[in-house]
């Protein structure tokens, strides 16, 4: 368990940051980039969140993603297979966690009609608020998928398909989230031409 007495250290002030295994790293770095954009879809989630407390089913599965980020965090500031954290295991994300949240997509999903037409990010404010996670989570899966091709840097094959499986979930629940797909602002296309 992370014990934070204090929240400024000043050992960033050069423009690094240390890994899980002590390395440290620039801020800019890939590594550092792809970890802090699953933290910002964390964030959105919590944001999604103020939207769907009516929705106790959606909430709970949302509350329970929100700690699988902090796990798929914890996986990528730990590089390579041997990394260790301070108590001596590794955290990593598992097939399991990979297979619930397909589970989820495919309970949600039950009961949504077929789409006809693209979904337009909008309708309820829960909705909105998914569908904003949603691009930060592809943001994220764009940033892991580049960090694994890397020479010398590894992600693991779980925590690549959560955060594809995370996106997908995310546009299934913002459907849900619209009155079971009913209120989805659909795409016309040349509507406006």
């Amino acid at each position: 368990m992370v014990v934070l007495n204090r929240i400024y250290t000043r050992t960033g002030d050069d423009g690094t940051t240390a890994l899980g295994t002590g390395e440290r790293r620039k801020k800019h770095d890939l590594r550092i980039a792809a970890y802090g954009t699953v933290d910002e879809t964390n964030a959105a989630l919590g944001m999604a969140r103020l939207s769907t407390a009516a929705e106790p089913v959606l909430d709970a599965m949302l509350g329970r993603i929100q700690n699988d980020l902090f796990d798929l965090g914890a996986d990528l500031c730990m590089p390579g297979e041997a990394g260790k954290g301070p108590g001596g295991a590794r955290l990593a994300v598992t097939e399991e966690q990979v297979a619930r949240l397909e589970r989820e997509i495919d309970t949600l999903n039950a009961d949504l009609a077929p789409l006809r037409s693209f979904v337009l990010p909008g309708g309820t404010p829960a909705a909105a608020a998914l569908h904003v996670a949603r691009t930060v989570c592809r943001r994220a899966e764009r940033l892991m998928a580049e960090l694994a091709e890397r020479p010398g840097e590894a992600v693991s094959g779980p925590a690549l398909k959560y955060v594809n499986r995370l996106s997908d979930f995310l546009f299934v629940a913002a459907r849900w989230a619209n009155g079971r797909g009913a209120g989805d602002v659909l795409w016309q296309p040349g509507r406006n031409r």
